[in-house]
């Protein structure tokens, strides 16, 4: 009942969809939604890392894919430093050591995985970070190392890999003498082969090593070695190179990847790390790189060498040096013998020494940075770092729902988009089904049932709730090692895995053929034919020609994409890695061609999109950046594929898309992920504008909507999220420069308070009403802005103001685009000043369930939008409960005020009374008066003393001075605030007590009010002396 519910749920929402928008809205009417991190903090891959010399707690780490990252604190916390400059991979740190405010960053990693990502060139700072300007190279796609001339920062070096798809003259050693203004090339290889490593001799800076290396990655392919691949030295600062690589006692044959380095305590000692068929292993060289000899050929070093095949000397030892791989290994005999270590992430890329004490160092790997002051005995966390990278997100039906996403050299997680905490955490998140390039797909019926792949054809299901996991493999033939061409069915390293938004039991899953069970993976059908273009050329081993490299990245001719229509069932798109789309109309009977005519060749198709409003509307998303053309694909059909239409005006030329998604509630509002960012439309793909608001620039890899929510994983950032695209909708009608106030999202009773970042945390869903609202001007000291929460009725519930006092009461606002949120509590009792309260509350009830408006009111003009607050679907309480939760508060809340303002009074009129014993203490007409001031400031004191412990005075003393009456009270508040439910039989006899204890004293007080002050007036009166006159003391 409850499965057929929701599909009839799903369906009524497909039909109550908006019109196309009349008008594309001017971005300034949307400018106040914002994206927000919600993590994982669990570091993605760095391959750039450095220190800075005598400065022990200062360190930089670049991103591949995060941009530029600093701590300043030894690794215990990281900030983003490029944001609103630049982003993306990133290869090279580099920090001057004659001047450390100047820095220079070159974008590019050279990890040449599957998901590698291309750089912007080199990017410079002059005031350690806070600032950066694009400094030349802009076409170098890949910068492994920049290193700097340690005297002059204004001389650096750029080692350039270049474009690893194709090709190209820019690659090599450049140099600049003007601080990165001008380059020149200096060194280069040949069009195939560029710079991945790069060393100055710390000793002597007219020297510096390079190594260069043939590499190339295409979609189906990776290679390292060949011609072009070689060690150089130069002795002239750069100006000329020498290969050292056909030296004596180096390897020799076709040479692959190599990394160089030179003992800062001996320049004649060199370590280079080579690739090679027969002489592979670690070369040792004494005399500056004049002769060689290989020291050590173990495999652990040089394992899967172009993932790594880097290695670094210790600064005060020549025998002493690190290799780095899966793990790192440490030699302190030449090079001879290793011992191995682990940080707290595995596969190694980066690695920088202090100068001046060799234990303190930072690593680089697939976690991100970690940092070790004892020499790799204990490092920092990189539990702290928002850089994970993702490849595909989708969500559960939970409440609050998860999102599911495979982190890049980590677990699959899934992790709620909001808590009722402070932030997202990682106790907030869980492992679930998959690995770490998995496709995820949660059984729609059962939101602890998932299922999540891996490569190889690795399929999982997970049981949450019973904590079990079974391999539902289609064909568990474990291929690791074999070549393409090897296998039955062809399983990329990221096939999709979709159930049917129709049938709840229809699980699908994709090889070069579609594959369909219905009995949760016990047994599949084969439901079409090889779907991909099957062309032999391109399903071969990947690797070599030194060493094959098979993990499924590279397989090819597979399906990559895949959707279901949410109109029709049976309608199913499929597209594949090399460029064919596929629809069937019948679930899989039969198939058509469906590949839009013109699209060029070998086009990975990398989503799909049926649409929710038309059934024969389609749009799919491809990219040919792998193969060096970095345009964006996105295109659409009306037809069911019969025609196309290419879809990309406005996205720039180099912004390729990897993924686009159709609004389920707006028609003709498509939002695109690209490489560098999103893009939105407003009339179905004609024109695009960009839609970055305040997310950084990273790639994009996949886009999900749920519940009028726009959720971003990122190739870097981790995930962000848009809480209310109903805003996004109305913005439609909202003319720009306008005063305009939004109607607020349904807001759910619930705890969590977010909307503050943090260093450490995912920032959590704002707390309460959302409520947007544009300014046409604001001036802070003419214009008077207010928010009012009411009831249907028009009673006020609560206001704010940009032109209130009281702190909890004022309204922050600016010209343009406002998000403000009012956490649906109305006003509690007054703390008063220095008060000390021990386990208590005072704040007011929160707003029950129900409808309610809100008004912005601007100089006088208003606009009224209704809004609703819904129970937590968790919640076990009814809203009848809700409602005597509220109105127990507001009664203790009235209770607590009421002896609060009488305390202000009895302080006040003891204030009075002192003052007057201390004026008139000569005066011995007021002999008898001053006597009976003193009995009233001490009744009147014991009276307080009832209500409240007066002798607290820090937050501990009520373990010595017992707490009183309005204390206990609040501590009501607080207990029957603690959920949804209302008070128990118990909370409802405390409080009667209670009130009724404080009651005693507030009647004893008004009786000295009524009589006692009366007549001390009146006595004071007598002597012709000012009246005492007692005023409210509440405003």
């Amino acid at each position: 009942m409850k499965t057929k519910l929701c599909y009839l749920l799903l369906a009524v929402c497909s039909v109550l969809s908006f019109d196309t928008f009349a008008q594309t809205p001017d971005p300034s009417t949307y400018e106040a939604l914002e994206y927000r991190l919600i993590g994982p903090f669990r570091g993605g891959r760095s391959a750039a890392v450095t220190g800075v010399p005598g400065q022990p707690d200062l360190f930089y780490m670049g991103s591949t894919g995060g941009g530029v990252w600093r701590t300043n604190d030894g690794g215990k916390e990281w900030e983003n430093i490029s944001d609103g400059f630049f982003g993306g991979s990133i290869g090279a740190v580099e920090v001057s050591k004659s001047d450390p405010n100047v820095i220079y960053v070159g974008g590019g990693e050279k990890t040449l995985r599957g998901n590698v990502s291309s750089g912007y060139g080199i990017w410079k700072s002059e005031d350690a970070g806070k600032t950066w300007f694009q400094s030349g190279l802009k076409e170098s796609r890949h910068v492994p190392r920049i290193r700097v001339h340690p005297t002059n920062s204004d001389i650096v070096y750029a080692g350039v890999l270049g474009n690893i798809y194709k090709p190209t003259q820019e690659r090599g050693i450049y140099k600049s003498t003007d601080g990165g203004k001008t380059w020149k090339r200096t060194l280069f290889s040949n069009a195939d082969s560029g710079v991945v490593d790069l060393i100055i001799d710390p000793n002597n800076p007219r020297v510096l090593y390079a190594t260069t290396w043939n590499a190339r990655r295409t979609p189906y392919s990776l290679s390292s070695g060949g011609e072009g691949s070689a060690v150089w030295k130069s002795t002239d600062s750069g100006e000329t190179w020498k290969e050292i690589s056909t030296n004596d006692g180096f390897a020799e044959g076709t040479l692959g990847i190599m990394g160089i380095t030179v003992s800062p305590a001996n320049s004649n000692r060199l370590y280079a790390m080579v690739e090679n068929q027969e002489e592979g292993g670690l070369y040792t060289s004494t005399d500056a790189g004049t002769t060689w000899k290989k020291i050590n050929d173990e495999r652990k070093l040089r394992q899967r060498a172009w993932y790594y095949t880097r290695l670094y000397a210790d600064t005060k030892d020549e025998n002493t040096v690190y290799v780095l791989n899966v793990r790192y290994h440490k030699s302190t005999d030449g090079g001879k013998t290793f011992s191995t270590h682990n940080a707290p992430h595995g596969d190694h890329h980066d690695l920088w020494i202090a100068p001046e004490d060799p234990n303190r160092m930072i690593i680089g790997d697939d976690g991100g940075a970690q940092v070790s002051y004892d020499g790799g005995r204990s490092w920092s966390t990189y539990m702290n770092q928002p850089t994970a990278q993702f490849y595909r997100v989708t969500t559960d039906n939970a409440f609050p729902y998860r999102i599911y996403v495979a982190q890049q050299d980590n677990s699959t997680i899934r992790i709620p988009h909001r808590t009722e905490g402070g932030s997202i955490g990682e106790t907030d998140w869980e492992s679930t089904a998959g690995g770490e390039s998995a496709h995820i797909a949660v059984d729609p019926e059962d939101n602890e049932i998932v299922y999540g792949g891996s490569y190889d054809g690795f399929l999982t299901r997970v049981n949450h709730e019973k904590n079990t996991v079974r391999s539902v493999s289609v064909w568990p033939d474990n291929p690791m090692g074999h070549g393409v061409e090897d296998m039955k069915y062809r399983f990329q390293w990221n096939f999709p895995i979709i159930f049917s938004k129709h049938n709840p039991n229809r699980l699908y899953t994709f090889s070069q053929s579609v594959h369909v069970s219905e009995n949760e993976g016990q047994s599949w059908e084969v439901i079409s034919g090889d779907l991909t273009t099957n062309d032999p050329e391109k399903m071969k081993s990947s690797g070599g020609p030194i060493t094959q490299d098979n993990t499924s990245v590279e397989y090819y001719c597979t399906i990559f994409a895949a959707a279901e229509s949410p109109m029709k069932e049976g309608l199913l798109y499929v597209g594949s890695d090399d460029g064919l789309v596929h629809v069937t109309r019948n679930g899989g009977q039969s198939w058509e061609n469906v590949t839009p005519k013109g699209m060029p060749e070998n086009m990975m198709i990398n989503s799909v999109e049926p649409s929710a409003f038309e059934e024969g509307t389609a749009y799919v998303a491809g990219t040919r950046y792998k193969l060096g053309d970095f345009a964006p694909y996105l295109y659409k059909t009306t037809d069911y594929g019969k025609s196309w239409k290419k879809i990309t005006n406005g996205i720039p030329a180099e912004h390729f898309t990897r993924v686009v998604r159709e609004d389920p509630k707006q028609k003709g509002l498509l939002y695109a992920g690209t490489e560098t960012g999103m893009y939105i439309s407003f009339d179905d793909g004609k024109n695009w504008k960009s839609f970055q608001l305040n997310l950084p620039i990273v790639p994009i890899t996949d886009l999900t909507i749920k519940d009028d929510n726009l959720i971003v994983a990122t190739q870097g950032r981790s995930l962000w999220i848009i809480d209310d695209l109903g805003m996004l909708h109305q913005s439609a009608f909202a003319k720009a420069g306008t005063n305009k106030l939004f109607k607020p999202k349904p807001t759910y009773r619930m705890g969590g308070n977010g909307g503050k970042s943090s260093l450490t945390a995912g920032t959590n869903h704002p707390g309460g009403v959302m409520t947007y609202f544009n300014l046409k001007d604001f001036d802070t000291k003419k214009d008077t802005v207010k928010l009012s929460y009411m009831t249907m009725a028009g009673d006020t519930l609560k206001s704010f103001s940009t032109g209130a006092k009281k702190k909890g009461e004022k309204l922050k606002a600016k010209k343009g685009g406002n998000m403000f949120a009012w956490n649906t509590r109305t006003d509690g009792a007054e703390k008063l000043d220095k008060m000390v309260l021990w386990w208590a509350s005072l704040e007011g009830p929160k707003a029950v369930p129900g409808n309610y408006k809100v008004a912005l009111n601007v100089n006088g003009e208003v606009q009224t939008e209704t809004f609703e607050i819904v129970a937590n679907p968790n919640a076990e309480a009814t809203v009848a409960d809700m409602q005597k939760q509220h109105d127990f508060i507001s009664d203790v809340n009235k209770s607590v005020d009421r002896a609060h303002q009488s305390i202000k009074k009895i302080k006040k009129i003891n204030n009075l009374l002192k003052s007057f014993t201390t004026q008139y203490k000569d005066d011995e007409r007021t002999a008898d008066l001053r006597e009976k001031a003193k009995t009233m400031q001490e009744e009147f004191g014991k009276i307080e003393k009832e209500l409240y412990q007066t002798k607290n005075r820090s937050g501990q003393d009520p373990l010595n001075f017992p707490i009183k009456l309005t204390n206990k009270l609040g501590h009501l508040n607080s207990l029957v605030g603690m959920g949804d439910f209302g008070p128990t039989d118990q909370d409802v006899a405390v409080k009667n007590e209670l009130t009724a204890a404080i009651n005693t004293q507030l009647d004893a007080f008004d009786t000295m009010l009524d009589a006692e002050v009366t007549k001390f007036n009146d006595e004071f009166n007598s002597l012709k002396l000012d009246y005492l006159f007692v005023e409210d003391a509440k405003e």
